[in-house]
């Protein structure tokens, strides 16, 4: 059977309509060489006008995205995001590849039985000899140049993610706070991103009042 022309797979960019229920976004991939890795850019509506545009950079978390784990934040900060960027009718979240904050899916689970075993999410890491945070935010950078965003209201309570999309060129007007997903499951997690990472995640959330 043959091919047309039109299906000539080096003109077949890596960026599709996907319908969701947040909205009908449109997917765009961006392969990093440095890493190997594939991430994702999720686009809602023009990247540009008047006011900043919503961005969300989201680091993958298969256990908490794809399998609602109750243990960290992750999958209730993506749907909130969607959810957000769905209100306000135009935005984009990135998808980095960044599993356990950069340390990989294995790493990540070891990290798991650690924390059973008495260690926070910090010491868990650094025992398994791996940075406390691993992450390198200019991939992101890059990509929101590239989608054209000039000016981003940042969807995050790390200051970290800010400052290093900041010191990559991107121009982060304002930073809004998405504390969400918050149970008895993940209390000790988010404490520890709280008093030993800088997250700015109130008291009283913690304290469940």
């Amino acid at each position: 059977m043959s091919v047309p022309d039109l299906y000539e797979i080096e003109d077949t960019p890596a960026d599709a309509r996907l319908p969701t229920g947040h909205g009908d976004f449109r997917i765009r991939v961006f392969h990093e060489d440095e890493t190997g890795l594939d991430h994702v850019a999720l686009l809602l509506g023009e990247m540009s006008g008047p006011d900043p545009v919503l961005v969300r950079v989201h680091s993958e978390c298969l256990t908490g995205d794809a399998f609602g784990s109750l243990r960290c934040d992750c999958g209730a900060q993506l749907d909130s995001a969607l959810h957000q960027i769905q209100d306000s009718g135009w935005g984009c979240l990135v998808y980095l590849r960044q599993e356990g904050r950069g340390i990989g899916l294995h790493a990540k689970i070891q990290a798991y039985n650690l924390q059973d075993r008495g260690a926070d999410t910090t010491e868990a890491n650094l025992i398994l000899g791996h940075p406390v945070d691993a992450r390198d935010y200019k991939i992101a950078s890059e990509i929101l140049e590239s989608v054209g965003i000039e000016r981003v209201c940042l969807l995050t309570n790390n200051p970290e993610k800010a400052r290093q999309l900041t010191e990559n060129g991107i121009n982060v007007v304002e930073r809004r706070p998405l504390v969400v997903g918050v149970g008895k499951d993940n209390r000790g997690y988010l404490s520890t991103k709280a008093e030993k990472m800088g997250h700015e995640i109130g008291e009283e959330v913690l304290n469940g009042e």
